[in-house]
């Protein structure tokens, strides 16, 4: 019982919350760019201090050495709305490429786009994956990290989808590394539903990718073979 309320309460705050901070990310706009990072760090941790307080959620980071002293490509499942939050909090400052529809919604959106996100049609083909290259490059050069979801969308616990091939080619054409990232926040965060389940989740961060003088499609079927390799052990250990 003790779950489930304060998961409903977490739940609504989250939802309440976003209008509210939003407006207040909105407000900094004028400001340079890291005054309105810091306002969406501010709500990223009153969201991860609700959740270990009403939810006894926590979260650990494994391999922080792995991480690269420049900007990035990381490659990370996507397996519920916990790493879309936390993300922030583990990387450097970094933008995403994302979905343009939600660019769309009111505040939340306006605020996306003041982190100048890579937003694309999904089904734009090789449009999108154009739009990935050449703002991707552009984040990139400004000191920016890249995120990148490979499956393109939310996978259920336990599942994967091919990889597309959007990180690598951008890592590869930037000539920056890919960082392969595996975590089981999916067994605690479900893809649906309100019940946040208590325990750590655990985040493993892999040793970074070096791109140059290899093909995009082999640097993407390796970080894909490290971060389901890493993702089925997280399962299996207690």
């Amino acid at each position: 019982m003790r779950q489930w309320l304060g998961s409903i309460i977490f739940t609504v705050y989250l939802f309440v919350s976003v209008p509210i901070y939003g407006l207040v990310v909105v407000a900094t706009a004028p400001l340079p760019h890291r005054g309105t990072y810091a306002a969406v760090i501010a709500w990223i941790d009153s969201v991860l201090f609700l959740l270990r307080w009403l939810c006894r959620l926590d979260y650990v980071v494994e391999g922080r050495e792995h991480l690269p002293t420049a900007s990035a490509v990381v490659l990370m499942k996507h397996s519920s709305a916990w790493e879309t939050i936390a993300q922030l909090r583990i990387f450097p400052p970094q933008t995403w490429v994302m979905k343009r529809e939600l660019t769309w919604v009111p505040v939340l959106g306006w605020v996306l786009w003041l982190l100048k996100p890579i937003a694309i049609n999904r089904k734009g083909g090789a449009a999108a994956v154009q739009q990935v290259l050449q703002l991707g490059q552009a984040r990139l050069a400004e000191g920016l990290w890249v995120v990148i979801f490979p499956e393109g969308t939310r996978v259920p616990e336990g599942e994967t989808r091919r990889y597309g091939m959007s990180g690598a080619l951008l890592a590869a054409a930037a000539g920056v590394p890919i960082v392969p990232v595996a975590h089981n926040a999916g067994e605690f965060w479900p893809r649906r539903g309100w019940l946040k389940r208590p325990g750590t989740i655990r985040v493993v961060i892999g040793p970074p990718i070096a791109t140059a003088g290899v093909e995009p499609r082999a640097l993407n079927e390796q970080a894909q073979r490290w971060i389901e390799a890493t993702r089925a052990a997280i399962r299996t250990q207690p």
